[in-house]
């Protein structure tokens, strides 16, 4: 981890300008999960990077937009009676969400080059900013990647691919892991000072955050899948430990990513083995001599089971949109509590 050397006076600025851009992260991956939710990440069936931020203006131009989505097999095969109505609500969702990237990719653009200018950013600080802008539109042309194979790119399937859409969001999750650290490291670089050395548990606590990346992305395959519909009982899925229909497709590897059931059930077994692994970090957190790991330690086993429980009674109540949205959301809460207690043991620091 590198400590920036930046001025003082720069420090307040820089950190609330990422700490918005943190925000706004948070809630374009939340108004993501909410288009996924409401089947309206098609609806939109060009890519304009440019032109694409009017939405339809006049009539005309709506009828132009619904004639298009109505190529396309989602339309033909499952919405053939959709009004032009329900056309437009569905539309909301999908501009909403591509006009909100759009403002994040100014709103980090313009204070980067406000902030360059005025030299408030250290050599360090400028290439990482840097490199968290390029991978912000390498994520829109991976959005528009994944949309296009729910268009009959890929034959007459309903929904986007399943590995583009676990692709989109863990790119989206690192970027907002990557802004976020980035946060902590300028807003504390005043305050606090290394001590690694003194914190034994550190390891274990970038464990638990390697986990809870792959478990958010073991989420993204149930999405993709609609795993959530389904085998909606607790703890028996399919009635046994393990789906019956376990190992139906061929080759074998295709059922952990494309079956529904066996999506949902990997991503049981990971939430067990993430909560299993918290306790065990809280544990040895419990023992280091700083109070401030601690408080984070006990808050990170408070949010783990929280987010446990809410995930049953999602899946119990056959995945409501206001349950599964819920459940998205504290999925980023729990990953940036286990972020920070990650950055403060690898590289803690007491108020000087």
């Amino acid at each position: 981890m590198h400590q920036f050397a930046m001025p003082k006076r720069a420090i307040k600025p820089v950190s609330i300008w990422l700490l918005v851009i943190v925000f706004l992260l948070l809630a374009i991956i939340v108004l993501g999960g909410l288009t996924r939710l409401t089947d309206s990440g098609l609806s939109i069936t060009e890519w304009k990077p440019i032109t694409g931020i009017l939405p339809p203006l006049s009539l005309l131009d709506w009828q132009s937009e619904f004639q298009k989505y109505q190529q396309i097999p989602e339309f033909k095969l499952q919405n053939a009676s959709m009004t032009l109505a329900e056309f437009q609500t569905i539309y909301w969702w999908e501009w909403g969400h591509r006009v909100l990237g759009r403002v994040i990719g100014l709103a980090v653009f313009v204070p980067l080059v406000i902030f360059w200018t005025m030299g408030f950013l250290s050599k360090g600080l400028k290439i990482r900013l840097s490199i968290l802008f390029v991978l912000g539109g390498l994520q829109g042309f991976i959005g528009w990647w994944m949309v296009s194979s729910g268009l009959g790119g890929l034959g007459d399937t309903l929904d986007v691919s399943p590995y583009r859409l676990v692709i989109h969001l863990g790119l989206a999750l690192f970027i907002l892991g990557m802004t976020a650290w980035t946060f902590f490291d300028v807003a504390l670089s005043e305050r606090r000072r290394s001590w690694r050395a003194k914190v034994r548990s550190y390891r274990a606590v970038w464990v638990l955050l390697v986990l809870v990346y792959i478990q958010f992305l073991l989420g993204g395959f149930v999405a993709g899948n609609d795993g959530g519909m389904v085998a909606n009982t607790w703890p028996l899925i399919e009635g046994g430990l393990a789906p019956a229909s376990y190992g139906d497709l061929v080759p074998f590897w295709r059922n952990w990513f494309e079956t529904p059931v066996v999506t949902q059930f990997h991503h049981r077994l990971g939430a067990y083995l993430v909560l299993g692994m918290g306790l065990w970090v809280a544990f040895t957190i419990s023992r280091e001599k700083i109070p401030e790991l601690r408080q984070m330690g006990r808050a990170v086993i408070l949010i783990l089971m929280a987010q446990m429980v809410l995930g049953i009674w999602t899946l119990l109540a056959v995945s409501p949109l206001e349950l599964a949205i819920a459940h998205q959301f504290v999925a980023l809460l729990t990953f940036l509590i286990v972020l920070n207690l990650t950055h403060a043991s690898s590289r803690f620091y007491l108020s000087s």
